[in-house]
C-alpha cells in the first residue's frame, strides 16, 4: 500500500512521516530522488536520494521514474525501482509528495497498487512562521515562493482521499494511523474476494 502525503512546505509532512514510521510496523518511507542540496541534518537515502542535476535528467531519459517534477527551481522524482522493491516486500510506504506527483502517480498506478491520498492543511500564518523557524533558515525570497504555492496545492484538494488540519501533532498522528490501519485492512478484505 502506498500512502502519498501532500501539503505545502512547513505542513508537516516530514514530522508525521517521521513518527509514522516510529509508531506502526511494516511502515516505510520511499525517499524521493532530488537534485537540490544536502542541507543540515538530511540523510542521503532517508531524507532524500540526493543527485546532480546531471544525474537527474538521466534518470529521465532512460525512464527510471514514474514521475518527476521541478519544485522549487530543483528536481523531484520517484525511483520505479524503488517503489517496486518496497511494495513487493509488502511494506506500506509512506512518501511525501507534492501535488503534481500525487496526480501523476494515481494516473499510472491506481490499477495496480492501493493508494491512500492524505493533504495536510495549515493556515497561512502558522506556515509562514514554520518555514520562518526551520533549521535550514529559507530566505524570504524562498519563504514567499513556498507561500504563494499554498492556492494551488489547496486548488486540488478534490484529488485527495482525506483533508486533515495539522495544529496539533498527535492528533493528526492518530487520526493518519487510523486510515492507514483502516485502509490496510480494506486492502486486505478486497484481496479475499
Amino acid at each position: 500500500m502506498l500512502v502519498l502525503l501532500s501539503g505545502v512546505s512547513g505542513a508537516g509532512k516530514d514530522t508525521i512521516k517521521k513518527e509514522l514510521i516510529k509508531r506502526m510496523e511494516n511502515v516505510e518511507s520511499l525517499p524521493s530522488y532530488t537534485d537540490r542540496p544536502q542541507r543540515e541534518g538530511d540523510i542521503h537515502g532517508v531524507t532524500y536520494n540526493f543527485v546532480t542535476t546531471e544525474e537527474f535528467e538521466k534518470m529521465i531519459d532512460n525512464g527510471d521514474l514514474y514521475e518527476y517534477s521541478l519544485h522549487h527551481e530543483h528536481y523531484y522524482g520517484t525511483s520505479k525501482k524503488l517503489l517496486n522493491e518496497k511494495i513487493n516486500n509488502g511494506k506500506i510506504i509512506v512518501k511525501d509528495i507534492e501535488v503534481n506527483g500525487v496526480e501523476n502517480l494515481l494516473r499510472i498506478l491506481k490499477d495496480d497498487v492501493k493508494i491512500v491520498t492524505i493533504f495536510l492543511k495549515v493556515p497561512k500564518s502558522a506556515l509562514q512562521k514554520r518555514l520562518e523557524n526551520r533549521i535550514d533558515k529559507p530566505s524570504l525570497k524562498e519563504i514567499q515562493l513556498r507561500l504563494n504555492r499554498i492556492d494551488y496545492e489547496e486548488s486540488r484538494l478534490g484529488m485527495y482521499d482525506y483533508v486533515i488540519k495539522n495544529n496539533n501533532l498527535e492528533k493528526s498522528l492518530d487520526i493518519i494511523q487510523t486510515i492507514i490501519k483502516d485502509e490496510y485492512n480494506l486492502k486486505k478484505e478486497d484481496a479475499e474476494f
